[in-house]
Parts: C-alpha cells; structure tokens; sequence
C-alpha cells in the first residue's frame, strides 16, 4: 500500500473514532443520589430515595447512587456504566465502598456496578440475584419506583454485613463536616474576600474575611471547622485568591473518590 493509501486509512479511522465518540450519550454531572433524566420517578420518590440512601451512608459510610436514562446506545449498558463510575468516583477513597444502579428505561436494561471495595459481598452472583428476582419483577410490573427501592434496600442489607470502616464521625454538637458546606463557604470567602480587601486593604481584609468565614462554618459545622473555614479563608485572601486561583477544578460536596472494576451485573426486563 502507497504511503497515500495509509494515510487516507488513517484518516478515515480517525473520522470513525470521532464520530463513534461524540454518538456516546454523555454521562451527566453528579449532583445527588437519585439521578432521574428520564421523568420516570416523581419528586417526592426522588426524595424518598435520596433520603434513604443518605440515611444508609450517614451509618455505614458507603455511598450509594442510581441513575435512570432513557438509553446507553450505541454503547452497551456495560460500557455505559463503567464510565458513569469512573466519571463519578462515588465510595470513600481507599475504601471504595460505592455502588450504582443505572436503569436505561428505552432499552430495558439495568446493571449494578460495584466498587473494589464491596466486591467481597456484592459479588456479581448476588447482585444478579437483586436483579432478577427483586428488581427486574416489579419493572415488569411498571412498578420502576417499587423496583429500585426494594433493589436499593436489598442490597444495603448485603452490604451492612460486609465490615467495613465506620463513617467519618460529626460533630461532637451534631453539625456536619466542613465537606459538606465546602461550596457555600468558598463562595462567601470569594465575595467577602474581594469586598473587604478593596475596602480594608490586604492584611485587614484577609482578617475581617477569615473571621466572617469562620462564624460562619462554625454556624454549620461547629468549632473545628470553623477555624480551618476561617485560616484558609484568610490566607485565600491574603495571597490574592480569586475565581482565577482555583484553576477550572471543581468541587464533588460530599462524593468520594472509590474505584470501580466492572463488577457487578446486568438484565433486562
């Protein structure tokens, strides 16, 4: 073949790749546990399911998500769900205690992917099992809310018996962790830092912004951290921080950082 001839081949490769890629449908931003962009679940289910997913992860520490598309073509579910994990990192960080539920309603398919760290409970012969005789029965039925409560509670239940770390402690008063208030107070040392620097000056600004910051995490969170709020808030401040400082990262609230292998199971219904 003429060094033209693989070039075209090249090329045409390239074409296809681009084209397969942009076809994949686009795994959508972790903002909550329950995840519907089909408009199957109603509000109030929605939040009954994110309650008790919360509830499950407040006492055992692994984080739980379900996410309801309306397709994964032209990828399989397999591949499709692989992404949503590595894209979501759901699990605390080396323990990788996180599992999600994806259901692809046009398709009739669904499949639990497990994290490394539940793979010794939730292997793929139990959360077959979930599939095909607790979940799958009841989407037959139409009953897709009925479905992934009764799947989400079951496997809970499998997993409450696989020992694991136990939640990061709260506050000794009952208030959350910084963590969980993270984006509220970067935006209040953003706005109040740039206000009371141009009025104050550097060093005073930084002070009245640290103090502000910090009253209020100890408002949310209580006195830890409400001085880790404020010292980085002022030092933030002091050094000039600003929207440019953070570099384009972004911040996941409470989510972790699990890893995922592709274990787990799939069906249809």
């Amino acid at each position: 073949m003429t060094l033209a001839g693989r070039f075209f081949l090249a090329l045409i490769a390239c074409w296809c790749f681009t084209v397969s890629a942009s076809a994949q449908v686009a795994v959508p931003p972790l903002t909550a546990r329950v995840t519907d962009l089909t408009g199957t679940l109603t509000v109030e289910q929605k939040a009954a399911l994110e309650k008790m997913l919360q509830t499950f992860e407040q006492r055992k520490g692994s984080q739980l998500a379900v996410l309801m598309v309306p397709t994964t073509r032209p990828e399989a579910i397999e591949q499709f769900s692989i992404r949503v994990a590595e894209q979501w990192k759901i699990g605390r960080k080396g323990v990788d205690d996180g599992a999600i539920l994806v259901v692809a309603l046009k398709d009739r398919e669904l499949r639990v992917e497990v994290g490394y760290g539940l793979e010794g409970a939730l292997t793929d012969a139990t959360a077959n099992r979930i599939i095909e005789e607790i979940i799958v029965p009841r989407f037959k039925q139409g009953d897709f809310y009925g479905g992934i409560t009764a799947g989400m509670d079951r496997m809970m239940r499998v997993i409450d018996g696989e020992p694991l770390p136990e939640p990061a402690a709260r506050g000794a008063d009952g208030r959350g962790d910084v963590g969980d208030f993270f984006p509220a107070l970067l935006i209040a040392a953003l706005v109040l830092g740039g206000l009371l620097r141009a009025v104050l000056g550097r060093f005073f600004g930084a002070v009245a912004t640290g103090g502000a910051v910090g009253l209020l995490a100890w408002a949310l969170a209580g006195m830890i951290a409400a001085v880790i709020a404020g010292a980085i808030a002022f030092f933030f401040t002091l050094l000039g921080g600003g929207m440019g400082a953070l570099g384009g990262r972004s911040h996941r609230g409470g989510w972790s950082s699990g890893g995922f292998g592709g274990g787990g199971a799939s069906g249809r219904w």
